[in-house]
């Protein structure tokens, strides 16, 4: 798929870090933007300074999804590009151990299970709304109709203590790459997945600074943080590789996360 003014995409979790670099991305070659995040106020200046549309929007709330696809249709058109950043991570032992009385306490459920709507859920959601419209799209010269970027992580390999839940969604994410791909085989529309390793999103830059030098430390070469345009980029060739489908492809420096 050729990048231009023809083509329209959406990118939830947009307003900042590696969405706000995929969006700047896309429209710097022309194409029209939407960008879907709870940051109002961040996603709305992102938009307007790439003559884009804002969609607020909660990726677990299937009407906030609706209206929002709704939404950015109307302004921008039918997209041909969906791109999945929206995510959160959470940071807690399946069971702990209090240090000063000995109480053991599993952990919650329910913690598990929000960040499992988010990060898998609301993947998914986006996914089946988005290529539904696709679907209804003439395919392009080159037969694709549409094309899917979702976001995992290192972490779906190489979760580390305290990121059951954050571990199991992103590699539930990367394993659900391939079957969809195969649903929408016949159809046109590719989808991939990046997992990203540890890129120097506004959440990493705010650490201290000895902090960011030990991380950097921790990658192979080269010994610094992905810068998030990175990621954009390789976005942009699982966009306009058409022979890239049902792949998911590491971009993290040869990073293996240790244990802790």
């Amino acid at each position: 798929m050729q990048l231009n003014s023809g083509i329209s995409a959406v990118i939830t979790g947009g307003a900042s870090g590696l969405g706000a670099a995929t969006a700047r991305r896309l429209a710097s070659h022309g194409v029209k933007v939407a960008i879907f995040d709870m940051n109002e106020a961040v996603g709305q200046a992102l938009a307007s300074e790439l003559g884009g549309v804002y969609c607020n929007v909660d990726v677990t709330s299937e009407e906030q999804v609706d209206a929002a696809f709704a939404k950015a249709r109307a302004a921008i058109g039918q997209e041909r590009v969906l791109v999945n950043c929206a995510g959160t991570a959470d940071a807690v032992k399946t069971v702990s151990r209090d240090r000063k009385t000995g109480e053991i306490r599993p952990s919650a459920v329910d913690r598990f299970n929000r960040i499992v709507q988010i990060n898998l859920v609301g993947t998914f959601r986006c996914i089946a709304k988005s290529t539904a419209g696709m679907l209804a799209l003439e395919p392009l010269a080159d037969g694709d109709r549409g094309v899917v970027v979702n976001t995992a992580s290192a972490a779906a390999v190489d979760g580390q203590v305290g990121q059951a839940s954050y571990a199991a969604s992103k590699a539930a994410v990367m394993g659900m790459t391939l079957p969809i791909a195969r649903d929408l085989m016949d159809e046109g529309v590719r989808v991939n997945t990046i997992l990203p390793g540890i890129f120097g999103t506004p959440l990493l830059l705010a650490l201290p600074d000895n902090v960011k030098q030990a991380l950097a430390a921790s990658v192979p070469f080269p010994k610094r943080l992905g810068d998030p345009d990175e990621f954009a980029q390789a976005v942009e060739f699982l966009v306009t590789c058409g022979y890239m489908n049902a792949e998911s492809i590491r971009v993290d420096g040869a990073l293996r996360m240790a244990p802790r």
